[in-house]
């Protein structure tokens, strides 16, 4: 088996200030910390701690635009990732040397978190994509996509759906206003809303987010909404099953570090979906994978998320 995800690699660097500053203020940040970015970039990172735990024969790949294969940050991203997670099918841009880059105000008084980003690399084409995917070949079983370039994204589903129709698709729709997000959830076997995205639309839980994108994403088998500290919601519309589960706490929770929640719970319902699908029922999918994302929100980063897999052997 094998799973690749598609989508942006970004270079974080996160400042903790006391609130976050007003125009024109000068303020002093507490802490400054630099690590990996990127939607698929971080479920990836968790998916490679969980599938060298368990031992499972999941081959993971990134692709993902990146600077010269010689600058400082993708040699960077090749030894943290490989040989875990194969970088050999992103496509390095020669002319350029910085990554994307994301800067991150992390507000202490409120837990909020303000978000610029950077980037001058040309995105992937479709006929990058079709090569990359024909190298791949049946090899691939899921195909996981950032919810970017919804133009150039539906291109890469319909070449899927009509090349390897075998392959399993999810799509993750995040940032609202994005023209298109609603055409490739249509085209999806699996969907990951997130709450920003859901209540740009409108909606105000995450079971009517799911109930009524049940009959927009014609080819769903199944869809899921996370609401921050209200839990994650899932919905199978073929059979009606619905499971909602509470946001993870424990005694003496606080939270540390929610960048990247969304993509850890992404990551734990990946692996549930490729390696526990017999195993684990809907309920237990989920809760699994909204476990694994509060220990990432009480924490600083990714490392050692592996651990939740001792809850379930």
């Amino acid at each position: 088996m094998s799973l690749v995800a598609i989508g942006a690699y970004y270079v974080d660097t996160i400042l903790s200030t006391s609130h976050y500053p007003g125009e024109d203020e000068k303020l002093r940040a507490s802490n400054i910390a630099h690590r990996r970015g990127g939607n698929c970039a971080n479920s990836l990172e968790v998916l490679q701690q969980l599938t060298a735990t368990s031992r499972q024969q999941l081959s993971l790949n990134l692709v993902a635009i990146l600077p010269a294969k010689s600058s400082v940050a993708s040699q960077q991203l090749i030894a943290a990732l490989e040989p875990h997670v194969q970088l050999r099918h992103s496509i390095y841009r020669e002319q350029f040397q910085e990554p994307a880059s994301c800067y991150i105000i992390k507000s202490q008084s409120t837990g909020s978190r303000t978000i610029v980003n950077y980037n001058e690399l040309p995105d992937m084409t479709l006929e990058e994509f079709i090569r990359i995917t024909d190298e791949l070949g049946p090899r691939a079983t899921w195909f996981h996509f950032e919810g970017r370039i919804p133009a150039v994204t539906f291109g890469c589903i319909q070449y899927l759906r009509k090349q390897y129709p075998s392959a399993r698709i999810s799509v993750e729709l995040e940032k609202p206003g994005r023209e298109g997000l609603q055409e490739l959830a249509g085209l999806a076997d699996v969907v990951f809303y997130s709450k920003t995205w859901a209540q740009g639309l409108g909606y105000v839980s995450a079971e009517e987010c799911l109930r009524d994108q049940s009959t927009k994403a014609q080819n769903a088998i199944l869809l899921c909404c996370t609401w921050g500290q209200d839990g994650a919601d899932a919905f199978e519309p073929g059979t009606g099953e619905f499971v909602h589960v509470d946001a993870y706490t424990s005694a003496g929770f606080q939270v540390v570090d929610p960048i990247g929640a969304g993509d850890t719970f992404n990551a734990g319902m990946l692996y549930a979906l490729n390696c526990k699908d017999k195993e684990w029922d809907l309920c237990t999918k989920v809760k699994f994978a909204n476990r694994i994302a509060g220990m990432k929100v009480a924490q600083e980063g990714f490392p050692g998320l592996s651990r939740v897999l001792e809850l379930y052997n």
